[in-house]
């Protein structure tokens, strides 16, 4: 039987922040193999149909945990209605130097910039395939950092081609500030090549594989009115199936006074929860309905998740709350979608 999560948490934050996360990989990847992992049942949920896809509850995890698909039979245990992996790029590459991951425990706040630090999408397509979950699995694609932004539709059409036949959907990130020019793709003429080239690709896989695979975007909380309304138009005119709302931002907004919190990279968990909100409400509005929003950005507690659905959101995504409420924080948020009370 696991600790509950509020035992071992001071032992987790008395460690480097990176160094508590591989070891809660590498931990969990051994009771995945033990079959020993308990479920943390959540409570009754209401199933949504989003992107043609039938989900079991609302409340997904967000990419960046398991980037290398390592553990995905012991995060299929927490009650998720949906798990992504990633983000995973042609080829290996270490990421941006150590230290790069900053908690800001006094915000419930965290700053990354590990610079999409990943095995290659081999070595994720492998662990997809030998995994045993069947649920939900999105797959979230990125370029390499050496790949020049004028070609980086060749990384993403790369991923694209090996990821679409082990993944429910497939995520397209163009918005991590931790790769250098990455956010340029979310400019009107750029994102519109970029799209062009996947959506075409996308259709030309689905009759390949005899299925469709959704493709989402997710974009930048660091966005004003004009940009929003520009990938708007852009996600409908290329019929993208959905878009994520948001990664991490670049403000440093109630943090400026913290331990770390001048540190470079991305900020994410609550200090990011109005800003991402900010975007998805507009977003929203400007699509009109035409696709869906899942949002992700700031979820630390049941009340925040029902506010992203309040907000315009079909689905929710959770990664940096749970570093600071851990897996009980699915079944809030899961009972909170679902309109019923937290237990």
């Amino acid at each position: 039987m696991m600790l509950p999560y509020c035992l071992v948490k001071p032992f987790v934050f008395a460690l480097d922040p990176e160094t508590a996360h591989e070891l809660t990989l590498s931990g969990l990847a051994a009771l995945q193999k033990t079959g020993v992992l308990p479920a943390y049942r959540p409570p009754r949920a209401s199933p949504a149909k989003v992107m043609g896809l039938d989900f079991p509850n609302r409340v997904g995890l967000a990419a960046g945990l398991d980037k290398n698909g390592e553990i995905i039979d012991a995060l299929a245990n927490w009650g998720f209605g949906f798990i992504e992996v990633g983000t995973v790029t042609p080829r290996p590459q270490p990421g941006n130097p150590r230290p790069r991951l900053f908690r800001l425990p006094e915000a419930q706040g965290i700053i990354n910039r590990m610079g999409f630090n990943n095995h290659g999408v081999d070595a994720l397509v492998a662990n997809v395939k030998a995994a045993k979950y069947r649920g939900i699995l999105g797959i979230n694609i990125g370029k390499n950092f050496d790949t020049p932004i004028e070609r980086a539709a060749d990384d993403y059409l790369a991923c694209l081609d090996k990821v679409y036949g082990h993944a429910s959907y497939v995520t397209v990130n163009i918005s991590s500030p931790n790769t250098k020019n990455l956010r340029q793709l979310q400019g009107e003429s750029e994102l519109d090549a970029l799209l062009g080239a996947l959506k075409a690709r996308q259709v030309a896989l689905a009759q390949t594989h005899g299925r469709y695979v959704p493709m989402a975007l997710k974009i930048a909380p660091d966005l004003d009115e004009a940009q929003i309304v520009n990938i708007a138009d852009a996600l409908r005119r290329h019929r993208i199936d959905g878009v994520i709302a948001t990664n991490t931002t670049l403000s440093r907004e109630g943090v400026e006074r913290l331990k770390h919190g001048d540190e470079a990279g991305g900020l994410s968990g609550a200090p990011l929860f109005e800003r991402s909100t900010g975007v998805l409400r507009r977003l929203t509005l400007a699509l009109a309905g035409e696709l869906p929003v899942i949002a992700a950005g700031g979820i630390v507690d049941g009340a925040k998740a029902r506010a992203k659905l309040d907000a315009g959101a079909a689905l929710v995504q959770v990664y940096s709350g749970l570093v600071f409420k851990g897996p009980d924080l699915v079944r809030e948020c899961v009972a909170a979608t679902a309109g019923l009370p937290a237990r």
